[in-house]
């Protein structure tokens, strides 16, 4: 089974929410994304909501439904709040990061030693409602089975220090941890997701190291490229780099 793409369009509602505007439109580039080949869409809604707004998430999970087979993954910290807004919309995947409020982006995976036991319930929770669970955790190949006994469905590695790496040879030290986590969850038997600063460029050798990835989500990547290309058609090339056309 091929790779697949989820579009994350935070990065779209970062810029509309600088100006009082509704532009631009997530709902209308959303679409596009999921015309062009993508399999599904990703929203973080942050507690500050500088990025996606909770009033988006119901329009973008109605979005999502127009187009079988493809996906809604609602990610974030799992406060009360957060979870009943998951439960009031019901995603496909439930993408769980232990971000701090006002941080900028996820940057780090689940501390299982610290915050494992909290996890089950709400995993359970999360499962009882429908919605299927990854947590996102660091290039470790010990994190895949910590995952798997706290319940999740899948795990999503945190790639951004891979695809940050700009010397050949801290690529390579980061791709090893990315590839050996990915097959420490192959053994585990958890699905596997990735993403963080994928590219096109750093992508295909990702997929070829790791046939069991289901899942990329990108966010910034794509977004930049849509300034070059258009969004339709980086979508396309997206999907050309993880073989899934």
């Amino acid at each position: 089974m091929p790779c697949k793409l989820s579009v994350n369009v935070n990065a779209v509602a970062y810029l509309r929410n600088r100006r009082s505007v509704p532009w631009p439109d997530l709902l209308h580039l959303g679409r596009i994304a999921l015309e062009a080949g993508a399999i599904g869409l990703t929203v973080h809604p942050r507690p500050d909501e500088r990025h996606v707004r909770r009033t988006d998430v119901p329009l973008l999970a109605a979005l999502v439904r127009e187009f079988p087979g493809c996906e809604f993954n609602i990610e974030g910290y799992p406060d009360e709040e957060f979870l009943r807004l998951c439960e009031a919309n019901k995603p496909d995947q439930v993408t769980l990061v232990p971000d701090l409020p006002g941080q900028g982006t996820s940057d780090h995976g689940w501390n299982f030693s610290q915050t494992g036991n909290i996890l089950p319930p709400i995993i359970a929770r999360l499962k009882n409602g429908g919605m299927r669970v990854a947590l996102f955790v660091d290039p470790d190949p010990s994190q895949p089975m910590l995952a798997k006994k706290a319940g999740a469905d899948r795990i999503e590695i945190f790639t951004g220090p891979y695809g940050d790496a700009l010397e050949e040879s801290v690529m390579k030290v980061e791709f090893n941890k990315v590839v050996a986590t990915g097959k420490a969850a192959a053994a585990a038997g958890i699905d596997l997701n990735a993403g963080h600063d994928l590219t096109r460029e750093n992508l295909p050798r990702l997929i070829a190291a790791l046939p069991n990835l289901r899942e990329v989500s990108i966010g910034h990547g794509i977004f930049a490229d849509a300034w070059e290309f258009g969004l339709a058609e980086t979508v396309h090339k997206f999907c050309e780099a993880i073989g899934d056309i």
